[in-house]
């Protein structure tokens, strides 16, 4: 099949040196990309700016922002089988990008930001044949938020976790698929999960 991962964060840009992100370290994305890989399918793995190395035997495209990243995807989407969206995208960007460097000034600052495209829902409205996997950052009413997710962007399984999560080796989580079946994932270094959702994957292909 042809694999396509999302990893790493966004960096939405307030100027030419500053920018809001998040703690998303990429290595769940870049290991998912690996055990696809190493399970004998074509990979492509599209990247926010992360401090890991490019895996051998794939395809890396690598974009910066949320709105880089919906069009890297989008342009791939038609000819993919599986899709994997471990990135952590910015829900929201600065509504204008200042030129220059942003001095600071004796009073407070305001910054408007506006939302950006929600990747996987747009997948998931216009998929064909097209396996989804997600992810659900939760904390509170964290399962039933999970459902929800899986069902409004029309995924085939949701990966539920915490912010405990972030930039860890290993981490634990819970997955839920379309036929409500929950299962939990221990903690497991991200590889061992990269392999669980390859594997999962693989099964829903073949009982589709």
């Amino acid at each position: 099949m042809k694999f396509l991962v999302s990893a790493g964060p966004t960096r939405e840009m307030i100027d030419e040196v500053r920018y809001l992100s998040n703690l998303s370290s990429g290595r769940t994305g870049y290991a998912v990309a690996e055990a696809a890989r190493d399970a004998g399918h074509e990979v492509i793995l599209v990247s926010g700016p992360v401090a890991l190395s490019p895996p051998p035997g794939i395809t890396l495209v690598n974009v910066t922002s949320a709105l880089d990243m919906h069009a890297a995807i989008l342009a791939a989407y038609p000819g993919i089988d599986v899709v994997v969206m471990t990135a952590a995208v910015a829900d929201y960007r600065p509504a204008r990008r200042a030129e220059g460097k942003l001095k600071k000034s004796s009073g407070p600052m305001t910054l408007e930001l506006v939302r950006n495209p929600d990747i996987l829902e747009e997948l998931g409205r216009d998929k064909t044949r097209q396996l989804l996997i997600g992810f659900a950052l939760e904390v509170q009413d964290a399962e039933e938020n999970a459902r929800a997710k899986l069902e409004r962007k029309n995924l085939d399984l949701v990966v539920l976790n915490g912010p405990e999560n972030f930039a860890g080796a290993s981490s634990r989580f819970r997955l839920l698929d379309r036929g409500g079946r929950l299962e939990e994932v221990r903690e497991l270094a991200k590889e061992g999960l990269a392999a669980v959702l390859v594997r999962r994957a693989e099964e829903l292909s073949r009982t589709r």
